[in-house]
């Protein structure tokens, strides 16, 4: 998405908790904000944090700090929804699909596609190559 790549961190983070207030205030909002607002419904353990915009708009997430990044781990379902929507790479919404049938629950199949994408996304950073998508199609293939 284009509009991502234009966003500062802190920018980015702020869609996130305006789309957040606007869904619990009832305000009208665009179509990428109701994207966003339904991530943050599934995952109530991040609600109150987006409440407080200041905690959490420059705060770094580390790995020493014990606690994993709830924007990086949105971001992700975000990414998961967009290549379903988009089919791409050909064949991850069959796929999703049948991750949905054996496990039986939609936001845990996205959980594990986001460990598969997550891995694929690490390998690319460290061979400092673009993502496998097929390495990646056949990680999920793979999810029971």
């Amino acid at each position: 998405m284009p509009f991502f790549d234009t966003q500062s961190r802190d920018q980015l983070r702020a869609v996130y908790i305006d789309a957040w207030r606007k869904r619990r205030a009832g305000l009208p909002m665009e179509p990428l904000e109701m994207q966003v607002a339904d991530v943050i419904d599934l995952h109530p353990e991040y609600q109150t944090a987006l409440e407080a915009r200041d905690d959490v708009i420059d705060r770094d997430y580390t790995p020493e700090g014990g606690q994993s990044n709830p924007f990086l781990h949105m971001g992700l379902h975000l990414a998961i929804r967009d290549q379903l929507a988009t089919d791409r790479p050909p064949g991850i919404r069959k796929a999703f699909d049948d991750v949905v049938k054996r496990m039986g629950d939609p936001h845990e199949a996205e959980h594990r596609l986001i460990d598969c994408l997550a891995e694929t996304l690490w390998e690319a950073q460290r061979s400092g190559m673009p993502p496998d998508e097929q390495s990646y199609l056949e990680r999920v293939r793979r999810l029971r």
